[in-house]
């Protein structure tokens, strides 16, 4: 007679599942509450302390751990000398193992979890149980997923057994499945001894939200997966109230408009191409603060993503509807607002009312070809006490303001990176060039006559005084940089020469 064990945490779909395997004639060996559920329903359970010999001991923390079990999951069917040993030791072979894990992470998430209920809910005998199995795949198809559940039986009654190419797919399943919940426990562990640096081995636990069409590009598959566990503030988090899906480039410029608009207490709208911002300001009315972040660009800002850090109400709604957006990000939107903005069938309307948290949990990484580039996030905010005065004329309280304004800003624009304020509004950006001063004429150029009378921020430290020089001729009054180069005195008379501020933050800010 075939035999399955079945102990599962998630009951989804497993007393049908019980019953199909009984009906098609196999033993059903089980434990504790899944056992309970089975018979319950009238079918015939044998418990597992039957097979071992032993009740179950130390609160259940022993059940499963025994040669009867594990030697009828690892022996190898097509072996004579493993079959040979397995009936001499009276160990029958277990032909499906449909086994999921305490849930670890459920028990994690909830609120004032202690270290001891986490660890009572790291599944000892379940892992060992199906990574036994998914070792001898060839001969035991084991189940993680209750998903899984109906593809198994659809074959056992097609062809009187579990294919091979089924099989391998299960047992693929059950070692991505035990990766992730390794590193949960580890992820959880390490976060109670503090900063722990950077390990000599690492591993992150992500979840599938979903599939997409394509990524950055038609031809290039794609998907969008979440860390695990709750992460406010972030786009993970955000709840579509209108609109289609979010594609690639949709998630990761709303990241990039989130990010920034994060920087700022005030009202402040942000809004971004290609991860980039086209147009930053800050008001005392959010319509306000739109207007001006759209007039910083008017041309880049259509199809572009924007993001506000206060309720959308029908006036700002009604500006923003005149003009294609993809995505407009806030933590509400005004009943008037929704009904302007959803008469656009295809902008998508994103409400996150914790849009203004600034945790931020992991680590920064970038993905090279062979390995994978960490480090912190950059949450560095340039202090007004910590800046050097280095010229002779000192900046107005509007000129600082500006200043501090723009390096928030800079500081989330791709290197090499220069932008000009006036007012808290950005009237230039220049934007990932491989040289400084084409990124200053780059922004000058596309302020046009807006850049007189603005301050000018800088991602990192000018060379040469030739950005300096290009910002007095287009009328700048202040220069805010983290300086450190061996040119720094040529900027700074630069600006004495044309009687310009400016302040050294100490502070870099690359962004690639």
């Amino acid at each position: 007679m075939k035999r399955a064990i079945i102990s599962v945490s998630d009951k989804t779909g497993v007393v049908e599942f019980a019953k199909g395997l009984a009906e098609l004639g196999y033993e059903i060996i089980s434990t504790g509450g899944t056992g309970k559920a089975i018979e319950a329903e009238g079918i015939k359970v044998i418990n597992i302390s039957e097979i071992t010999g032993y009740p179950e001991c130390l609160d259940g923390r022993v059940k499963t751990l025994h040669p009867k079990i594990h030697g009828g999951l690892l022996a190898i069917r097509n072996n004579p000398e493993h079959m040979s040993q397995i009936e001499k030791l009276e160990i029958k072979p277990i032909d499906i193992v449909a086994v999921n894990l305490y849930p670890f992470k459920k028990t994690i998430l909830k609120d004032g979890v202690t270290l001891e209920e986490a660890i009572e809910n790291i599944d000892i005998g379940g892992p060992t149980m199906i990574r036994a199995a998914a070792k001898n795949w060839q001969d035991v198809a084991v189940i993680v997923d209750p998903d899984d559940y109906n593809a198994v039986l659809d074959e056992l009654r097609q062809y009187g057994e579990v294919s091979k190419e089924t099989k391998f797919r299960l047992c693929c399943k059950v070692f991505s499945h035990t990766a992730v919940y390794d590193t949960l426990i580890a992820s959880y562990l390490n976060s109670k001894l503090g900063d722990i640096g950077f390990p000599q081995e690492i591993s992150f636990a992500y979840e599938k939200v979903q599939e997409m069409r394509y990524g950055e590009n038609p031809h290039q598959k794609a998907a969008f997966y979440r860390e695990v566990g709750k992460r406010p503030g972030s786009i993970v988090e955000a709840e579509k109230l209108h609109g289609k899906e979010l594609s690639f480039n949709n998630i990761n410029d709303a990241n990039a408009a989130i990010e920034l608009l994060k920087e700022f207490d005030e009202t402040a709208v942000v809004a971004v191409k290609h991860a980039n911002p086209c147009g930053v300001a800050s008001a005392a009315s959010l319509y306000e603060a739109y207007k001006r972040a759209y007039d910083c660009d008017p041309v880049s800002i259509f199809g572009g993503i924007v993001a506000a850090n206060a309720e959308i109400d029908a006036a700002t709604a009604l500006e923003m509807s005149k003009i294609f957006l993809e995505i407009i990000i806030a933590p509400s939107y005004s009943h008037e607002a929704l009904e302007i903005l959803t008469r656009k069938k295809n902008l998508r309307l994103l409400k996150m009312p914790d849009i203004r948290t600034r945790k931020i949990t992991g680590m920064d990484m970038k993905k090279v070809n062979g390995g994978i580039l960490i480090q912190d996030y950059d949450t560095t905010v340039v202090d007004k006490d910590s800046l050097q005065y280095v010229t002779k004329r000192k900046p107005t309280e509007a000129e600082l303001a500006d200043m501090l304004f723009g390096m928030k800003v800079v500081k989330h624009v791709k290197s090499n990176a220069i932008v000009f304020v006036k007012d808290k509004a950005t009237v230039g950006i220049g934007v990932g060039q491989v040289n400084r001063i084409w990124a200053a004429q780059q922004a000058i150029e596309h302020g046009g006559e807006r850049i007189a009378g603005s301050v000018m921020a800088s991602d990192a430290f000018f060379p040469f005084p030739d950005c300096v020089e290009a910002a007095a001729k287009a009328g700048v009054t202040a220069v805010i940089h983290p300086g450190g180069a061996k040119g720094d005195q040529d900027s700074i008379d630069e600006a004495d020469k044309n009687n310009m501020a400016m302040v050294i933050t100490g502070i870099r800010h690359f962004k690639h």
